[in-house]
Formats: structure tokens, sequence, C-alpha cells
């Protein structure tokens, strides 16, 4: 697939100023926030430290500007800016089978998952318009940005199914479906672009999932490639899951993928045959200054999630990948499930798991510490689709049982 220059350019100028300079040792005058200063909501609908206020964006059901109903399950977002003073916000639904939208530009009619976009004044986040821009395809669970545009993953595996779609954030209405079958089918989570080689990282929401890498056989056609899967330089099959401590690290080579479309055997089976590492349920995923993160939901001691780092080698050496956090207790964390990066280099995690679940972050002195709390329903649905806005200014999310998008405003710059 060929893909224009100016593309790139436009992504690569919000990237330079929502990733660029940021060490992951944090500045010290970076916002902590402690579970004492999370202030309940008289609305009872997400809780927030002093001085962070929130606004409802939209609702699942309410009408779209361009006639169709807002799906419901709202879950990975993304925030691009769209100049003219807007943003647009890149939303997946996680619906499986279901009537699609609309039948002649649906990529299969029987399933009714896909992509909504919210476009947004930069300087308030209220909503100017919003419209569908992708339907027909299952689950669209994760995803994540990239400078060609929204890449929307859907999370299965089923005959037909479990492939990353490219979505436009300039689109203003329903668009025929872009599929990626380089970037493999299988149960597909988040992806992360490594924005100076054009090289695409991808999780697998699986308990013997892998962690993949698609690497562009020319750079104008950035999804026409290789398919690899992480693996330990020095032991196979590792399940890294069990056994670790944080601090731990490891030395990773990449074991191809030849069969990307799964025709014979599932890509985790392919690595796994070539001692490919394992990892238990990956799901969020977020490229910042050469390293990405990855959450392993249900990785750790107790099955409450790990934190990984997956720092990226420039030098012709292995890459690096460390476990940076994993939780003993649900007062660490919860099943951390999206990540995503600020632009002053705080990790922000959202929470699927037990109520009420929490955006958390790894705050300067690699503590982990709440920033809010859903109070809707008990907390029990996940937060889920966590971005900022490239200034730093706003943070979104969904949550998600309840079909709800918000964006937060306050002092994460200070």
């Amino acid at each position: 697939m060929a893909l224009s220059r100016r593309k790139f350019l436009t992504y690569g100028t919000v990237a330079s100023a929502s990733m660029a300079g940021i060490l992951w040792h944090y500045r010290s005058r970076l916002f902590a926030p402690t579970y004492e200063e999370v202030i309940p909501d008289p609305a009872g609908i997400i809780d927030l430290p002093p001085g962070f206020a929130y606004q409802i964006l939209d609702r699942s059901g309410e009408r779209m500007s361009d006639g169709h109903l807002t799906p419901i399950l709202p879950d990975g977002m993304a925030c691009f800016d769209a100049g003219d003073r807007q943003l647009v916000l890149m939303r997946n639904h996680e619906i499986h089978i279901a009537p699609a939208a609309d039948r002649a530009l649906a990529y299969d009619p029987q399933r009714g998952g896909g992509v909504t976009r919210l476009v947004l004044d930069k300087q308030s986040g209220a909503l100017v318009s919003s419209n569908l821009v992708l339907t027909g395809t299952s689950r669209n669970c994760a995803g994540g940005p990239s400078p060609w545009g929204w890449l929307s993953c859907e999370e299965i595996d089923e005959p037909g199914h479990g492939y990353v779609f490219l979505c436009d954030p300039s689109s203003s209405t329903l668009q025929p479906p872009q599929i990626l079958p380089d970037l493999g089918r299988f149960k597909h989570e988040a992806a992360a672009v490594d924005v100076l080689q054009q090289v695409t990282y991808l999780t697998e929401d699986h308990a013997r999932g892998l962690v993949y890498r698609h690497v562009p056989h020319a750079p104008n056609r950035p999804f026409s490639g290789s398919l690899f899967a992480l693996k330990l330089a020095t032991s196979k099959h590792q399940q890294l899951s069990t056994g670790l401590a944080i601090g731990d690290s490891f030395e990773v080579e990449w074991v191809p993928i030849t069969d990307p479309a799964a025709v014979h055997h599932p890509t985790r089976v392919q690595g796994a045959r070539q001692g490919a590492a394992q990892f238990s349920r990956g799901e969020g995923m977020w490229y910042h200054n050469n390293a990405v993160f990855i959450s392993s939901t249900d990785g750790g001691p107790d099955s409450l999630g790990q934190i990984f780092r997956l720092d990226i080698d420039r030098t012709g050496h292995s890459d690096q990948l460390t476990l940076i956090a994993q939780s003993e207790s649900r007062k660490t964390f919860d099943s951390p499930d999206n990540l995503t990066v600020s632009p002053t280099g705080q990790l922000f995690i959202a929470e699927d798991g037990s109520a009420p679940n929490l955006i958390r972050v790894i705050d300067q002195n690699n503590n982990v510490v709440p920033f809010a709390r859903n109070a809707l329903n008990d907390g029990s649905s996940e937060f889920a689709g966590i971005c900022f806005s490239p200034d730093g200014n706003l943070l979104f999310t969904n949550l998600q049982k309840e079909g709800i998008t918000l964006a937060i405003s306050g002092p994460f710059l200070s």
C-alpha cells in the first residue's frame, strides 16, 4: 500500500510534539497524585484529584453527525492533531456478532464492530462533529496511532477475522475497509509504531500470546513486509508471566513468522516452534522515546498484571526487554489493559479488573499511584482507550460498559 509522505510528515510533527525528548526517569516536578487526593465526584461518574475536571463527549446510542448511532462498547483510542484548531479522536468499538451499520461498505455484514471519529475543539475539548469510519469488523479492541492513520485491531482469530485495519482520521464519512494482512491474523490487541524506523509492534490477547513486530520492505510501503515474534536471546519458550522480579532484563531476538495469515497454523504456534517468549494476555502497548511499553494483563505471581519496557536498539545490538512493574496486590494495580505515555513522560495505565477500576500512574519514583477512579455503577466497568491530546492538555478515556467517552483536563503539564 503506497502512502503519502505528506501524511507521514503530518503525524511526525504530532509525534515529536507528544513523544520526543523525555526519559523514563521522570522530571522531579511532575504531578504525582496519591490515593487520598482522588476526590469523590458529586455526579458519581469519575473521581479525580483536585484541579482536574471532566466533560462527557459522547454516549452510546446518541445520534452522530452522519446519522448513525454511536455504537456500544467503546474501547481503544488515539488522538490526532487535525489543524484548524481541531483534534480528531479515533475510537474502536468491541462488538462481535451484530449487523454492520452499512452492508455495502462493511468488511463483514454480520459483524458489528468498527471505528468512530470524534472531531473536537482543540482548546476546549468540546465535541464538534462525529461519524462512523469503519464497520463490519469484530471485537475492535485496541490498536494504535501511526503516521498513516489509526490502526484498529480485531481481538479474534476466527476464519476471515483477526486483522488490523487502517483508518484515515480525516474521513468524515464511512469508508471501505483497508485491511493490513501482513500485520498478521491473530487475536490482536494493540499496536505501536516506531516512527523512526516505521516498524510496527503488536500484542496478542491470549494466555500464550506473543509480542510481534512488522518490518516494512520499503519506506513508502510501511505495511507491506515481514512479521517476527519476540524471543529471549538466552532461552527458548520463556513464559514471562511467572518467576520474574521487577528490574529483570533480557536481550531479545526476533524469529520469523512465515505464515502471517495463519492459513496452516496460528502465528503463536509458529512462534512457539522457534522458541518465542510467551506473554499472558498481552494488551496495552505504546511507543515512546525509543521504547515500547507493554502490559501483560494477568501476568505476575498473583495474575494481577505486569508492565514491560522494550528498549529499541539503534546501534546494531540487541533490543532489551525489562520488567518495570508487577502487581502483587490489587492496591498496586489490577489487570492493566490500555496504557499511554503523557508528553511529560508519565506512564498512565487503565485497569480492567475488580471494581472499582482505576487509571493509575507510575510516578517519578517508579511508584504506582491512583489518578482516576470509576464511580459509576460501583466502578465495575473498565477504563479503556486512554490517550492524550498531542499538546498534553487533555486525557481521553472511555467507560466501556456504560458507553461513555470523556475528556479530562487539568494540570498535566505542571
